[in-house]
């Protein structure tokens, strides 16, 4: 997302759109808008829902079935501004409207933005019809099942259960994380914030941590009741081990700690810094305190005689980049990787630590980088392609689960198969 473009003060939101297409490529139509709403700067695409294949409801007779899927967008628009983009987006895309609920080339909807409740002729919130259409709430409920609906209080997967007749009993498949909680260090943002998702949807309660205020309560919206916000700037010496000693203070059942903070020298002011700078910032907020973090977690892990910590660090730490990035990164990455592998050793057998590698990911600087970037990491990927938060977000999902117990001591590269010279 380009940094100009979410420059004002206006507040930071979460909305759940739902998308939906019958004519043509209907996949790929879905997929380019996301792009296309992505690109324009004005709001950036946080997850997205998979698509389904469902009847039409009302229109004309005959027209084909519609693909359907659900995604939450981070955007500092107001919701006539948002819809005013998805409108436009349908128009680039070719839509036509001609016939009332008639076939169409792409469909796009605001849902919900945050808790707000707006009647106006542009647009209402929360969308009117969305309680009654399960082609809105399976996808929604997919990947926001507990956001709250601020007219009847219920959230996605109550309003789908109450639509399908059903109610919950027992576990519920994919929720291997149910009655654990978790802590997930840099979420208001980029994987971090993806990362904290996706645990979320495995059924944890989770602690989302970050240094802006109005960025962190917008992610609390986004990811429904029960879940909390801890503030701390991590640049100041120190505050790794008191941001630990806060969170066990505020959850002490806290048993997953995912060490995802880092400091930003590629986007926005900072990469105009001097080398020394941003290598005291990198050492500071990416080592330093990723250190006194992990071993005060480890701590506490220890005494209650289970947990899991994940640390993040850098394909590239163990190969080697050229340029001032790479001798910054590296250093300071390896040095995480490095001790991960130690803290390893220390807490075992009560605490399992391990530690993922991302190759590219597409996070901010990723979608500003030059053409010979884009190139370069699709050359150097045997996927061909960047990779994505969730794809480092499923990698912690699983380490974090039962399906890793006999995992430790291990740097996992998630680099859609990287090779370098």
């Amino acid at each position: 997302m380009a940094p100009s473009e979410l420059s004002s003060a206006a507040k930071t939101r979460h909305a759940l759109i739902g998308l939906g297409a019958n004519l043509g490529e209907r996949a790929c139509s879905l997929a380019s808008a996301l792009s296309w709403i992505n690109n324009t700067g004005k709001a950036e695409i946080v997850r997205r829902s998979s698509w389904i294949e469902t009847d039409p409801v009302g229109g004309p007779a005959g027209q084909p079935a519609f693909l359907n899927g659900a995604a939450i967008l981070e955007t500092r628009l107001e919701p006539s501004e948002l819809m005013g983009l998805l409108l436009e987006c349908e128009r680039v895309h070719g839509r036509v409207r001609t016939i009332k609920d008639g076939p169409r080339t792409l469909d796009l909807d605001v849902l919900l933005m945050g808790n707000l409740v707006v009647d106006s002729a542009g647009i209402t919130l929360p969308h009117p019809r969305m309680h009654a259409r399960r082609f809105v709430l399976a996808p929604a409920a997919e990947i926001a099942p507990d956001w709250l609906h601020p007219v009847s209080g219920k959230t996605m997967a109550d309003l789908l259960a109450a639509l399908d007749g059903t109610r919950s009993w027992g576990p519920a498949p994919g929720k291997e994380l149910a009655g654990r909680t978790a802590f997930v260090a840099g979420s208001s943002s980029g994987i971090g914030r993806t990362i904290a998702q996706e645990l979320m949807l495995a059924g944890a309660k989770v602690l989302i941590h970050g240094r802006r205020a109005d960025l962190l309560a917008s992610n609390l919206e986004s990811l429904g009741h029960g879940h909390i916000a801890i503030e701390a700037d991590l640049s100041i010496p120190g505050a790794g081990k008191s941001l630990a000693e806060r969170v066990f203070d505020v959850a002490p059942e806290t048993d997953i700690w995912i060490q995802n903070a880092g400091a930003d020298i590629l986007t926005g002011s900072a990469r105009h810094a001097s080398f020394d700078e941003k290598l005291k910032s990198l050492v500071q907020v990416d080592l330093v305190a990723c250190m006194e973090a992990c071993r005060e977690a480890g701590r506490h892990l220890s005494r209650r005689g289970n947990g899991v910590i994940l640390t993040i660090g850098w394909d590239q730490a163990e190969t080697g980049m050229e340029g001032d990035s790479g001798q910054l990164f590296g250093a300071t990455k390896a040095g995480v990787m490095a001790f991960t592998k130690a803290l390893a050793a220390d807490l075992a057998p009560k605490v399992r630590v391990n530690g993922i590698a991302p190759g590219w990911v597409r996070t901010a600087w990723g979608n500003q980088a030059s053409d010979e970037w884009q190139k370069r990491a699709e050359r150097e990927t045997l996927l061909r392609r960047w990779g994505a938060p969730q794809d480092i977000a499923a990698c912690a999902r699983y380490l974090a689960g039962p399906g890793a117990e006999w995992m430790t001591g291990q740097i996992i590269r998630v680099n859609g198969g990287a090779v370098r010279s």
